[in-house]
């Protein structure tokens, strides 16, 4: 029977942006380990020390970004009208939203790769969402003194996973969670690029 670990590794391999949503690493964080005691396959429980503050951060990612170096600057990979995952489109009741993809840069690195998803419903309540553009995301939601975030959960990818722009990553970590705007809801997930402290 085949290990689990190799089974996962297999299905990261083969992981596409567009299954982010659905990977079954997910999970809430634990106390973040440091870099010589990781295992060679790291539970997404287990945060590497060196990331763990990007990954747990609580306020804009843009802001800390623009913080941590000078250069700071987005790339809009596409905004557009999709079918929702199953698991949004019945957490949301409706089948339609809008999935938005971004790298973000410090320079000429590309850091973070982006994914949200926004329901049909909380476009039309809040129309600068619509629209962003190359606008980051952060600089909307985080002004707005209503803003509520949810639970930040974490996963680790093997190598493997194929990134719009950026083809085949080495292992990397994401996050995620769910924000509401005037009881509307959003998701962002965000996968942390090897570039980000290889500067």
């Amino acid at each position: 029977m085949m290990p689990s670990v190799f089974a996962l590794t297999i299905r990261c391999f083969f992981m596409k942006c567009d299954e982010i949503f659905s990977y079954a690493g997910w999970q809430l964080p634990a106390v973040p380990l440091p870099k010589s005691r990781m295992p060679e396959q790291a539970s997404a429980l287990e945060l590497p020390v060196e990331l763990a503050p990007w990954l747990l951060c609580p306020g804009s990612l843009t802001q800390k970004l623009k913080s941590f170096r000078s250069g700071f600057w987005l790339q809009l990979f596409s905004e557009q009208t999709v079918t929702l995952p199953v698991a949004l489109a019945n957490r949301w009741q409706t089948k339609i939203g809008m999935q938005r993809q971004v790298i973000l840069y410090l320079g000429e690195q590309p850091c973070v790769f982006g994914q949200s998803f926004l329901p049909d419903h909380t476009l039309q309540a809040l129309t600068p969402l619509a629209d962003l553009g190359e606008q980051p995301l952060g600089d909307y939601i985080f002004q707005q003194p209503d803003l509520v975030r949810g639970e930040i959960e974490v996963a680790c990818f093997a190598a493997g996973l194929q990134l719009p722009a950026l083809g085949e990553q080495p292992q990397v970590w994401g996050r995620r969670s769910f924000f509401a705007l005037q009881q509307h809801e959003l998701l962002v997930q965000e996968v942390f690029l090897a570039g980000l402290l290889q500067q």
